[in-house]
């Protein structure tokens, strides 16, 4: 069966100023129905690959090629503004709410919490909500930057296994502190050092 590619980066040089690359002839391909994790300490260029991305940050060198994508953040409550309710601020950026129903029984969430401001909601609730955002874009890329860092141990997990439930129809690229955690649901796992970062 052919593989359907989602994100292509190729020879990727990058640093905030020249004379220290954060990333050299660094190169990455993921397809469909993989999760990768980049794991790596603060400062390695976690969070600075998602800005390349998602084309925030331009390259100095190389190619970077990614089909549709959504993120999903690590604090749900700075992913949603706080005055408005969170079907508000989903249909803000989803104009199709076809599937609505049905990623709310997948991620087991009430429909009528999403008549409610974020404060209303728990850390695992907000995050669950966070996700149903990312999927109802129709994404094939998911970038989840340590989804799981405000929550306890075993909400964690279940964020987790509710990601991997998607595999089949997406791709996700997922950063995370968490060595354990990527080891446990990963294909791949790239581990990123400070000024010496290739796959």
């Amino acid at each position: 069966m052919r593989l359907q590619r989602i994100l292509n980066i190729q020879n990727l040089d990058f640093g905030y100023v020249s004379d220290k690359l954060i990333y050299k002839d660094f190169s990455l391909t993921l397809n469909v129905g993989e999760i990768i994790s980049i794991v790596g300490p603060s400062g390695s260029g976690k969070s600075t690959l998602f800005e390349l991305i998602t084309n925030n940050l331009k390259p100095l060198h190389g190619t970077i090629e990614a089909s549709k994508m959504s993120s999903i953040y690590q604090d749900p409550y700075t992913s949603f503004h706080p005055t408005f309710t969170i079907i508000n601020q989903i249909k803000d950026i989803v104009p199709n709410l076809n599937q609505l129903d049905f990623f709310l029984e997948k991620l087991s969430l009430d429909k009528s919490l999403l008549n409610k401001k974020p404060h209303e909601l728990s850390g695992g609730q907000l995050q669950r909500s966070s996700i149903l955002r990312s999927l109802l874009m129709s994404p094939k890329l998911l970038l989840v930057d340590e989804p799981t860092s405000a929550l306890d141990n075993i909400i964690a997990r279940d964020v987790m296994k509710l990601l991997l439930n998607f595999l089949p129809d997406y791709g996700i690229l997922l950063i995370t502190h968490d060595v354990h955690l990527a080891t446990w649901c990963s294909d791949r796992i790239i581990h990123l050092n400070e000024g010496n970062n290739n796959e």
